[in-house]
């Protein structure tokens, strides 16, 4: 662990992925503030934590997201469209200009932020079957989701953050349970890959060892990761 644990703020932290994140971080002894619309979704084991804090909030509330931006040294963001029903235009991108916003108006450089691999047009990609039928279905299926991903990855490669330390990854198939059992098997599973989608991507990672990258990530800083748009997935 790192010599001094960082603050961190979760955004979408109360889906699987988020509550596994969680359970990492309090693991390794970050102070970590998760900012969510219903906290009754992270799971009494791990909102008893003293180590982490669960605010009740939107985006949209920019006076309470700044007060607690102001409190914590690293950000780590799941937000992302909902699947079913989400709104075209999405307001997540916007969500994102004002975050920056706040970042800079309290001297917080680091961002982590999850999209899919269904991100088109990354540079240093090769060619996937599996990617390109992956995005197309999504595409097809729910194409309100499929541009929310392509807005949020002009974001952050627009000079909007350009001042900022941000990594945008890609995931595909995230398998896995985020109760603690399966967090803590999951955790141990494999290695990682991150870089660009190729032959060495293989689109599954379980959900506690991509939330024990993230927070690997999260404490080196993963200066090489700063500007990228890398996939992350298991190893082949």
């Amino acid at each position: 662990m790192s010599a001094s644990p960082n603050r961190v703020l979760v955004l979408g932290g109360t889906g699987p992925l988020g509550i596994c994140l969680l359970r990492e971080l309090v693991f390794r002894g970050h102070p970590t503030v998760a900012y969510c619309r219903n906290p009754s979704k992270v799971p009494e084991d791990l909102a008893s934590n003293s180590l982490l804090e669960v605010v009740e909030g939107n985006m949209e509330d920019t006076e309470k997201l700044s007060q607690l931006v102001s409190r914590i040294d690293v950000v780590a963001t799941l937000l992302g469209p909902q699947l079913g029903n989400a709104p075209d235009p999405s307001p997540i991108p916007g969500y994102y200009d004002a975050l920056f916003n706040l970042m800079r108006q309290h001297s917080v450089k680091r961002i982590f932020a999850l999209t899919t691999a269904s991100l088109a047009n990354v540079e240093g990609d090769g060619s996937s079957l599996t990617r390109l039928f992956l995005a197309g279905a999504i595409r097809v299926i729910v194409p309100a989701a499929y541009r929310t991903v392509q807005a949020v990855g002009a974001t952050f490669r627009s000079d909007k953050p350009h001042d900022l330390d941000w990594t945008l990854f890609r995931i595909a198939h995230i398998p896995g349970g985020d109760d603690e059992a399966s967090w803590k098997t999951d955790r141990e599973v494999g290695g990682v890959y991150v870089g660009p989608i190729g032959p060495q991507w293989s689109v599954t990672i379980r959900r506690g060892r991509l939330a024990r990258w993230l927070v690997d990530s999260v404490e080196s800083g993963a200066p090489e990761l700063i500007g990228k748009v890398p996939a992350v997935s298991g190893t082949k």
